[in-house]
């Protein structure tokens, strides 16, 4: 008896054991959206009052933990009965992240509208901050939906054909790592700027290390949401490229002389120019249509 009983927790132990070697391949594999995801999360987080970036950024992370509560059921249920939906899933959102890496990259390049600037929240009234909060927090939430979509299928693909209970623990701790991880960050970043005024305020001399932190940390706020944003959109390129070249069987070979890094970036850059194409295209013909009548 004792010896069965210690036999199972060898089996747990060594199953745990898996589990976190696993967890750590598929968090791995996800990075590149978690980096996109740290991003875009950061830009929306910012530009209200400081009082309410903290609740503002709450309420984008409840949101964040009810999309993945939604998809994982659905991932898992798409693994145990259609294994083949995950691989289609997989590639059709690669095309979406690479989609959005190349559309960032064409914005970038070639002159476009931009849109108009949102009134500063100090020039408006209670009710229309609290309109604009909740439009920023839908928009957060409905992103925060599409990229958890990719992170749970990413991470669901490393442990296809593994068996389904490992399957909901390795990719459900991804998705809690991924939720927890990105909103932490986010929370220290949109605070950054309020500590360096506090240690600005804190010093009595002119020149102090408390001032100079101070000030470093309020100037290094945009400078770290636009890198991350650009870490963000080579960081997609690099994933939906990876994989197009691990799913997709006539791309297996393709620039095999290239360092993988570099063949994953290309390959994902040429679907996401090819997807902004046709998106250019047929929303070109659709207002054409629209004039027409």
């Amino acid at each position: 008896m004792a010896s069965g009983f210690f036999a199972i927790f060898d089996d747990i132990a060594a199953l745990m054991d898996d589990v976190v070697v696993m967890s750590k391949i598929s968090t791995k594999k996800t990075a590149g959206i978690l980096g996109d995801d740290l991003a875009v999360n950061a830009e929306k987080a910012t530009g209200f009052v400081s009082s309410r970036e903290l609740p503002v950024l709450w309420a984008i992370t409840k949101g964040s933990f009810l999309n993945k509560l939604i998809i994982l059921p659905i991932a898992f249920l798409l693994s145990a009965f259609a294994p083949w939906a995950v691989t289609l899933a997989l590639i059709l959102g690669g095309v979406y992240l690479a989609f959005e890496g190349a559309e960032k990259i064409y914005g970038f390049f070639v002159p476009h509208e931009h849109d108009k600037v949102e009134t500063k929240p100090e020039n408006l009234s209670k009710e229309a901050i609290l309109k604009t909060e909740k439009t920023k927090i839908k928009s957060a939430i409905l992103t925060d939906f599409i990229l958890s979509v990719e992170i749970v299928i990413i991470a669901l693909g490393t442990v296809l054909g593994r068996p389904i209970l490992f399957q909901i623990i390795v990719v459900s701790i991804v998705a809690i790592i991924a939720t927890v991880g990105v909103y932490g960050i986010v929370a220290l970043i949109v605070r950054m700027d309020d500590f360096g005024y506090k240690l600005v305020k804190m010093s009595s001399k002119e020149k102090s290390v408390s001032k100079f932190i101070g000030n470093f940390l309020i100037n290094a706020l945009p400078v770290v949401i636009k890198s991350l944003a650009v870490i963000g959109t080579i960081a997609l390129l690099l994933v939906s490229g990876g994989i197009f070249v691990h799913n997709i069987e006539f791309l297996h070979h393709f620039l095999e002389v290239l360092p993988s890094i570099l063949r994953d970036f290309i390959v994902g850059l040429l679907v996401g120019l090819i997807a902004v194409f046709v998106v250019k295209a047929f929303k070109r013909v659709f207002k054409r249509k629209v004039d027409k009548e």
